[in-house]
């Protein structure tokens, strides 16, 4: 049974940080690029950034370059998405997946003061 569950998110102040998990099950981890996506309330889900298979290379949407970090490990078929300096419009729902493939349920991120 193919399992993505994120962890992480939460009430955070504007300018601070949070670190999102996701553990991966029931699929070879390692064998799947992994993303982040984002739906904040009433708009379309929207990439945030996507690692490759060996953690050697990713992506980032613009929004968040340089205050996102997306890695991998392998070994313990876990995502993360540290994400710093973090806004008001970050408000939304994170998801992880593998391919767009596996999609995992979610978790909250409020930005408020």
């Amino acid at each position: 049974q193919v399992q993505l569950v994120e962890s992480g998110g939460g009430l955070v102040q504007p300018g601070g940080s949070l670190r999102l998990s996701c553990v991966a099950s029931g699929f070879t981890f390692s064998n799947y690029d992994m993303y982040w996506y984002y739906q904040a309330p009433g708009k379309e889900r929207k990439l945030v950034a996507v690692i490759g298979r060996a953690g050697s290379w990713a992506n980032y949407a613009n929004f968040a370059k340089g205050r996102f970090t997306i890695s991998r490990d392998n070994a313990k078929n876990t995502l993360y998405l540290q994400m710093n300096y973090l806004r008001h419009e970050d408000t939304a729902v994170y998801y992880c997946s593998a391919d767009a493939r596996y999609w995992g349920q979610g978790t909250q991120v409020t930005v408020s003061s």
